[in-house]
């Protein structure tokens, strides 16, 4: 009786190991299949309305000191559940997000080592699937370095994809529209000079990465909750169109430090028929832990001008003097002679203080203020800066005290010039300075070579370094603002105080150079799926020699296209990045920075093309008001705005500031004209885009 009892467990555990698992999606759109190949390989694959999204694809970790997790596997317990909920982000697109999945848990043993086991989660939502591999506290596994993770996602065709080059240290690239076999032969011309990049390979592109098949699916590939792991990136397989993870590496090669127990970032794969899904989906954020904090009352969104863009411009600079050496705590800036275009002077951020006090303004952000800035950029210098001490011509009191007076706040800027290790030195200090002088959120900056040297800013040293500098920040009840860091996972879920990230070309670019027509039509689908980019918006003078008369750069949309960003790009932290006697010669136009929300109970996609177009309306949180920003690519196109969000039986003024006939972002960027409305429920609106143009609407 034992014996046959002993066979048919045996019997029982063999089909369990190859039989394949699968779930399906709360709506039975998406379904999920796992399984293990020859060799105890495990594998999945995900389908979408009987369409091919990811087929048969790989899973595994290569480890350099253990037995790789890569086969030899046998399947010894699988576990399904399924989870529904609604929570209330701090901050948002919409005031309440649902939380809906079916989960399989598969544990898988190897054989080759006793008892040792890992654990892969999936999660299948109606928008897509998140899966991560988990290692559990065990006899038999401790430590373990990463050589190399090889999640495969093996793609049903040659798809159309709006891709980066692959790159340890930068986002800062123009978007690539192509199809997957293309990427090859279009990489060197996408490799355009930054201050500091590292691609890998002639085929790597970085996530989030977009994509439409030919048969009509919008897929996006990216990771969430990234924690104490290395940043993936994809590498492609163009014979076969596999996509392949590849983690960004250490100063000696490694790409990542792992005790047990642990996990890696969940990797994601969102997809629907609807390209305005891929925009609405809330996946990333489902699949970070809730909020670490009890009190999030001290974040809040924010709405701010700031002495920026006239020193990206030009027209001022971030230095004091123009000495080519300084020493903290040698140099003394009092014996200098400063240059006479220094922007952060007291008598300057006075001038912006009034302007945000007059319009409204929550803020105004000061960079160059502090010492140290005449020999920062490019000397991988580690004492750069102290983060406390001012320019003889910034008095910190005397502005902390005319800004309160004004009921305005200062934003501080920490440039770290990619001395991380400076900056953890300096931490502490600073925020302790922040609180004593009244600021309450932190522009910081990783500009140029990371230090320690042989670091890249998307390792898994600085995963855990930006995570540290928000969590100490949370310490001392600050908001946190983080320029060229790893772009975001979702993690603003658990740490609202992060309220913007940059990583990626922002409208600083359009004084690089320019960024493209097309681009902020690209951005809402792959940049922001993880979290909202802090992309200043709201340039009116588009020609930068008006400010600079050396800068020959042009902004590449019309007046009215920049109005629509405030709705297109989702941000909680708004910048009107303009200069203040530039908006008062467009004060009519200005209203609606003025008027627009920045934080929101609903929204809604109206049109939706990836690369091509975008309009999007949402609600005002709290308020009976309705913003509408559309965008195009390079091409003049007329919009179809239905109103069909807006309470029925009831009719409402709509202000649309749009482009005049004769608007081109080329020839005539200047050109606007403001009209009002009725409107209802059941309004349909045809309005005409410029090329590389927009319309904002105001509703209430």
């Amino acid at each position: 009786m034992r014996k046959f009892l002993l066979i048919a467990l045996l019997w029982v555990s063999g089909l369990l190991a190859a039989k394949a698992q699968s779930i399906t999606s709360p709506d039975n759109n998406l379904i999920l299949t796992f399984s293990l190949k020859d060799g105890g390989v495990p594998t999945y694959q995900l389908t979408y309305k009987k369409k091919e999204v990811i087929k048969t694809s790989k899973l595994g970790i290569e480890t350099k000191d253990v037995l790789s997790f890569m086969d030899g596997f046998t399947i010894t317990n699988t576990a399904k559940a399924t989870f529904d909920e609604n929570w209330t982000p701090v901050w948002g697109e919409q005031k309440t997000i649902r939380n809906h999945y079916n989960e399989l848990l598969v544990t898988l043993t190897q054989k080759a080592v006793k008892d040792r086991f890992i654990r892969i989660r999936f999660r299948l939502f109606n928008d897509g699937l998140g899966f991560r591999y988990e290692f559990p506290s065990q006899p038999n596994l401790n430590y373990f370095v990463i050589k190399e993770e090889h999640t495969q996602f093996a793609l049903a065709g040659d798809h159309k994809a709006f891709w980066l080059p692959g790159d340890f240290d930068t986002q800062e690239y123009s978007t690539v529209t192509s199809n997957l076999s293309e990427v090859r032969g279009k990489m060197k011309a996408a490799v355009t000079a930054n201050v500091n990049q590292t691609t890998f390979s002639p085929t790597g592109v970085q996530t989030p990465l977009m994509m439409k098949s030919k048969d009509g699916l919008y897929i996006n590939i990216h990771e969430a909750a990234l924690v104490d792991y290395s940043c993936m990136s994809l590498n492609l397989d163009d014979k076969n169109m596999v996509l392949e993870s590849f983690l960004t590496p250490d100063a000696i090669g490694d790409k990542g430090y792992m005790q047990a127990p642990t996990q890696s970032p969940w990797r994601t794969v969102i997809v629907s028929d609807k390209a305005g899904d891929i925009l609405l989906s809330k996946l990333v954020y489902n699949l970070n832990e809730p909020t670490k904090f009890k009190d999030v009352s001290w974040i809040k969104p924010v709405k701010y001008v700031g002495v920026w863009w006239e020193m990206i411009t030009g027209k001022s600079t971030w230095a004091y003097n123009n000495l080519e050496s300084v020493q903290l705590g040698v140099t003394d800036y009092s014996k200098t002679q400063p240059n006479g275009k220094h922007g952060a002077t007291t008598a300057n951020v006075k001038k912006y203080i009034d302007f945000a006090a007059k319009n409204g303004f929550d803020a105004v952000l000061v960079e160059g203020w502090n010492e140290g800035w005449e020999d920062w950029f490019g000397k991988t210098k580690d004492y750069v800066f102290d983060f406390v001490t001012p320019y003889p011509d910034f008095d910190v009191k005397e502005l902390h005290r005319y800004a309160a007076s004004k009921n305005v706040k200062i934003i501080m800027h920490h440039e770290t010039s990619g001395s991380v290790r400076n900056y953890e030195r300096h931490l502490d200090t600073a925020y302790k300075f922040m609180v004593a002088n009244g600021y309450n959120a932190v522009k910081s900056g990783y500009v140029g070579q990371i230090i320690p040297r042989g670091e890249h800013h998307y390792g898994q040293w600085l995963v855990n370094h930006y995570l540290y500098a928000i969590t100490k920040a949370a310490d001392y009840k600050i908001m946190v603002n983080a320029h060229e860091a790893i772009r975001p996972t979702g993690l603003a879920r658990t740490y609202p105080n992060l309220i913007g990230n940059e990583a990626a070309r922002g409208t600083e670019y359009e004084s690089f150079g320019g960024n493209n027509p097309d681009h902020t039509t690209i951005l809402p689908f792959t940049r922001l799926v993880g979290g909202p980019m802090d992309y200043t918006p709201g340039i009116f003078q588009t020609k930068i020699s008006a400010y600079n008369p050396e800068n020959k750069s042009f902004v590449h949309t019309t007046l009215t296209k920049q109005l629509a960003l405030y709705v297109t790009m989702y941000s909680p932290l708004q910048m009107a990045a303009d200069l203040p006697e530039t908006y008062e010669k467009f004060a009519d136009a200005f209203q609606f920075i003025k008027d627009v929300a920045v934080d929101w109970d609903d929204s809604y996609i109206i049109e939706a093309e990836p690369g091509d177009y975008l309009t999007i309306a949402r609600k005002a949180k709290g308020k009976n008001e309705w913003y509408v920003g559309s965008i195009t690519d390079e091409n003049a196109r007329t919009a179809t705005v239905k109103f069909d969000y807006l309470p029925k039986g009831k009719t409402y003024e709509a202000i649309i500031y749009a482009d005049g006939k004769d608007a081109d972002y080329e020839k005539n960027p200047q050109s606007y004209i403001i009209r009002k409305m009725k409107v209802n429920s059941k309004t349909v609106l045809k309005q005409a885009v410029a090329p590389g143009g927009g319309f904002a609407i105001s509703i209430k």
